[in-house]
């Protein structure tokens, strides 16, 4: 057997290996937060390091009466929930969360799935079909593009955040496919905040460009959820704008918890808890976890500092390292990438920054494209300025060095 295994990956893990884009994990030893022990692989012994690499961009993971409510949650509705949520899975957790998910994002109903990735791949492929055009931003997540892949609709793509040229991609679909507007069924599909940037999307032109050609809108806001906003609702509260027809989002990120999620009107629900195969067809996310996402929002409901706090963090960090001589711009989100370039000499960095004690992976391809290795720090509302004085100082010196000359 492995003879035969080994013809499938042998030569696609010495390829990784030889481009430095071979993967392996690390193992953290505490509970995530701002600081956390990791586990040295070479001589076993656990360090701390200043985590700058979580999507908990709220810190709530370790909040002590949101860990305690959790806990009753499990003493209360067990450990699992039995069953999918249209037999016999269908739990009060599960129907209150989805309530609050509507109230928190201005809807008017949501749907819960038992993962981000699972509830873009279910929506896109319930909502479109062959015969269908999905216009994609060419920087959205895999999990947008691979629920464009499965509905077979024909997919274009276009020029990250370029407006023009996603108009020009409509356009020119509605000419080929030579149908009245009545007939055109096109949905856009972009992320709030892309994941390796950090930037938005531009949601004011989004909804301009694909109500006016009478294609649906679908955002994910994944990132921008907790984060973007003065309240943290996400796009439509940071530009004061109206929502997109289909709004996706994780709470495993800023909310602390598991599962996505899809928030717009209360038709588009109903279709998707008859439609989307990956609702359908699967054991629904364990009560406790549902009741432990409704409770962890509502402490950001109550708690807009936090969010208020994580911008500040952002704002001081991005300015530290401007002021170390590093060319980094103010990210509008909780995503700062140092982009680097050679895979290699990214590893490097990272390296180096970990023995030192700070935690910024590096994100090499197929992550992102080939020459654009980078490090992605993300902010947590609870990093001392003194945390993110040392991180930037750090940074700036190792990426001063010759970690950076070539054959480094």
């Amino acid at each position: 057997m492995s003879t035969i295994i080994s013809k499938f990956t042998d030569a696609a893990l010495s390829e990784m290996r030889q481009n430095h884009t071979y993967r392996t994990m690390r193992l953290m030893e505490s509970p995530e937060a701002s600081r956390v022990l990791l586990r040295d692989t070479k001589d076993g012994t656990s360090h701390e390091q200043v985590l700058l690499a979580s999507n908990s961009y709220l810190d709530l993971a370790n909040v002590p009466e949101l860990k305690q409510a959790m806990a009753n949650a499990v003493l209360e509705w067990g450990t699992g929930s039995g069953g999918a949520r249209l037999t016999t899975g269908n739990k009060t957790p599960h129907v209150e969360l989805e309530s609050e998910i509507a109230r928190f994002k201005g809807e008017e109903a949501a749907i819960t799935f038992n993962t981000g990735y699972m509830a873009n791949v279910g929506t896109i492929s319930a909502l479109c079909g062959k015969g269908d055009y999905v216009f994609s931003d060419e920087l959205n997540h895999a999990s947008i593009i691979d629920g464009i892949r499965l509905s077979r609709s024909k997919c274009l793509v276009y020029k990250h955040n370029d407006m023009a040229d996603l108009e020009r991609a409509i356009l020119e679909a509605k000419d080929a496919a030579g149908k009245s507007s009545a007939e055109f069924r096109g949905m856009v599909v972009t992320d709030a905040v892309f994941s390796m940037d950090g930037d938005l999307a531009n949601l004011p032109e989004l909804l301009r460009i694909a109500h006016g050609h009478d294609c649906l809108l679908m955002i994910d806001e994944a990132h921008a959820t907790g984060v973007i906003g003065k309240t943290g609702r996400g796009l439509a509260e940071h530009y004061g704008c109206g929502h997109a027809d289909v709004t996706a989002g994780t709470l495993s990120k800023a909310v602390a918890a598991e599962g996505g999620f899809v928030a717009g009107s209360t038709k588009l629900i109903d279709f998707l808890r008859n439609k989307a195969r990956s609702f359908i067809f699967t054991t629904a996310m364990a009560p406790a976890v549902a009741a432990a996402a409704l409770n962890n929002l509502k402490f950001i409901d109550a708690h807009p500092e936090r969010v208020q706090q994580l911008r500040s963090n952002v704002d001081f960090f991005c300015e530290s390292l401007r002021r170390e001589g590093l060319d980094v711009a103010t990210s509008p989100s909780a995503i700062v990438p140092i982009v680097i370039g050679d895979e290699a000499k990214a590893m490097q960095v990272s390296e180096a920054l970990q023995e030192r004690g700070i935690l910024i992976p590096a994100i090499r391809y197929p992550t992102v494209a080939k020459g654009q290795a980078r490090l992605r720090a993300s902010l947590m509302a609870t990093h001392t300025k003194e945390d993110l004085l040392f991180a930037a100082h750090t940074l700036a010196e190792l990426c001063n060095t010759s970690y950076l000359e070539p054959n480094a």
